[in-house]
């Protein structure tokens, strides 16, 4: 059984580049189009397809090659199962964000190329001259290879916005409930560094959308066929 009910998407814009680095599970090919060849679609090659977005178990490899490079030699002999567990976990995650893209095509969003340079801009600005480059160099990952999983790292986001943080209400409950807890009062009864209240419902709202992630996902996980290659799966597990 794939468990894909993990809360890892909700990294928003903050640290979308962190993650994009750590987590080398974001998909190569055929994710955003889904337009694979019906020959290779149904051929033993595949491993994970949910609806029309496919992954081949030669992408897979490719991708935990990746993966792989953050374990040292000293994990894998302390623990044997570090390298099965690590594509469990993998496998999990491409299954989970292949189903938000397919909820992303249902609702018709997609990221501008605008929106893509803008948010390529912004993560450049954080890194010194040279230092970016550089960060992509020791994780072996091309800078094409890199602006695709940014585009799929938004679009994810763009997704669970509009489906789910964007439905959250705040109640006048909510924000008292909120200064009650995590504001603390000077002598003069006023409260120290006070945040707006425009953050305040920020914080709420992401909050709240983390607790009901969950339930979302597992109604989307419903929705949508989801299909495991087991033959394929098996011989990843061994290898």
């Amino acid at each position: 059984m794939i468990d894909v009910t993990s809360h890892k998407h909700f990294a928003a814009g903050e640290t979308c580049c962190a993650l994009i680095f750590a987590e080398c599970a974001l998909l190569i090919m055929l994710i955003l189009s889904g337009c694979s060849e019906t020959e290779s679609v149904q051929s033993d090659e595949y491993l994970v397809r949910v609806q029309e977005s496919v992954l081949m178990a030669l992408d897979f490899q490719r991708e935990f090659e990746i993966t792989r490079s953050a374990y040292s030699r000293n994990d894998i002999e302390q623990d044997s199962s570090v390298y099965s567990d690590a594509k469990k976990q993998l496998l999990n995650q491409i299954v989970e964000e292949l189903i938000i893209i397919e909820r992303s095509k249902e609702l018709n969003i997609t990221v501008t190329d605008s929106e893509l340079d803008e948010a390529v801009r912004k993560i450049k600005g954080d890194y010194p001259e040279s230092e970016f480059e550089k960060m992509l160099l020791e994780y072996a990952i091309s800078y094409d290879l890199w602006e695709k999983r940014l585009r799929t790292r938004l679009l994810i986001e763009k997704v669970i916005a509009e489906d789910l943080k964007n439905n959250i209400r705040i109640t006048p409950d909510d924000l008292s409930k909120y200064y009650r807890e995590n504001l603390k009062n000077d002598a003069d009864g006023k409260s120290a560094n006070e945040p707006t209240t425009e953050i305040v419902i920020k914080n709420l709202r992401n909050l709240k959308a983390e607790e009901a992630y969950k339930t979302w996902f597992e109604g989307l996980q419903k929705k949508y066929k989801i299909e495991i290659n087991n033959k394929q799966w098996e011989k990843i597990l061994s290898s």
